[in-house]
């Protein structure tokens, strides 16, 4: 945790979020960011609130505005961060984009990825073998392929929505002697934060997961009454927590989590379940399994979002709403998001806060097909929700 709190200390500023006066919004006004977290920690900093109080309130914010408040590219020395972004987001943030490489390692069995360790001016130096050390202090991330790309969107689409459970990403280009050169090419790649905490299974076959869950197991999960967690066959994990992951998924239609055998939708010859002839035991729902179902030893009763790639050219005809399936509710500050329209804004907003994402993605130009397609699929989900007569709870907990 030293080798963090140093970190902090160099990265800048204290940051605050910024609202045009007289539009601030509920819960964010007086939001000051004190921090006092360790970078392991689920929630936000400390005095994050849900927001918006209403649609007309986030529709009259500066940050649904289609002009762009004076934001700097360098989250070092702004002062108008979204608010959306928490302390804790924007400094490993800085962490992930400048932070220096001290060391790499592979994961066994990912073979497209690899794991570095970084540190920052004024930290001591980690001499041990290994990354293990600087691990468990949060100092290190995952540089993943250049199309792994859209999983730093996806970040930003969690937060704006107020979701806050993917893992923090940025967009970076490395030109360390310690890596191989196909990193160093001066080509951009998605670097996504190493949460120390994350829960794998033993099996090496299904490490990507802490818990083994079928997909009948999962729709009796949610046909039950799981509000109190610690019932046995809730598997610890909040019933509201399942809503707040078909939503994320649906709107950026990731399917390998709730649905990797394509079962809900028509799959490109391309696609993996394809390939790799997944499809096939769509005929039979006591095969299928889902994957990527993660939670923290620091708060077992929330999920965690990793490999966030979605499919933004997924047309709207083909939308997986096997994704929705046995969801009867989703969170009401999201849902005012959506249909505040304000989405593309805020994203394109939040996105300026990566330099390198923002010029990879060809600008506010380059981005406006896919920011479009969320959008449009917010009001799929929307139209759903009416059409389905489904609820809407109000957040509880981080």
């Amino acid at each position: 945790m030293a080798a963090f709190q140093t970190w902090r200390a160099t990265a800048g500023p204290t940051l605050r979020p910024h609202l045009a006066e007289g539009r601030d919004l509920p819960g964010v006004r007086n939001r000051a960011l004190t921090g006092g977290r360790q970078a392991g920690a689920p929630s936000p900093a400390t005095g994050a609130h849900q927001w918006p109080g209403s649609v007309g309130e986030l529709q009259g914010s500066v940050w649904c505005g289609a002009e762009t408040p004076r934001l700097s590219s360098d989250l070092r020395t702004s002062e108008q961060v979204p608010p959306w972004l928490t302390e804790q987001d924007v400094q490993t943030l800085q962490l992930l984009a400048q932070g220096q490489v001290v060391g790499k390692a592979r994961i066994p069995g990912h073979g497209q990825v690899l794991q570095v360790g970084f540190s920052a001016k004024g930290a001591l130096q980690d001499l041990s073998p290994g990354l293990s050390h600087l691990c468990s202090q949060g100092l290190c991330g995952l540089i993943k392929r250049p199309g792994d790309l859209s999983e730093v969107l996806s970040f930003h689409v969690d937060r704006v929505l107020g979701l806050r459970r993917s893992l923090p990403a940025v967009a970076r280009r490395f030109h360390s002697p310690l890596l191989p050169y196909r990193y160093t090419d001066g080509g951009a790649r998605p670097v996504i934060w190493w949460a120390p905490d994350v829960q794998h299974l033993s099996d090496p076959d299904d490490d990507q997961n802490s818990l083994a869950l079928g997909w009948l197991q999962y729709q009796a999960l949610l046909a039950r009454d799981c509000s109190q967690p610690g019932q046995a066959p809730c598997l610890g994990i909040h019933r509201a927590e399942w809503a707040r992951l078909a939503l994320f998924d649906f709107l950026l239609q990731v399917h390998d989590r709730l649905d990797r055998n394509c079962c809900g939708f028509e799959p490109e010859p391309s696609d993996p379940c394809v390939e790799e002839r997944l499809r096939e035991k769509c005929r039979n729902p006591g095969e299928l399994r889902l994957v990527h179902i993660l939670v923290r030893s620091s708060d077992l009763s929330h999920l965690v979002y990793i490999d966030n790639a979605g499919n933004l050219q997924h047309p709207e005809h083909k939308l997986n709403f096997r994704l929705l399936e046995g969801i009867d509710g989703f969170p009401e500050s999201v849902v005012k998001v959506l249909a505040s329209g304000c989405l593309q804004n805020m994203l394109l907003k939040s996105l300026q806060t990566d330099p390198v994402f923002w010029e990879s993605q060809g600008g506010q130009q380059g981005l406006q097909r896919v920011l479009q397609t969320l959008e449009r699929r917010g009001q799929v989900l929307l139209s759903h929700i009416q059409t389905h007569n489904l609820t809407l709870f109000r957040d509880e907990g981080p």
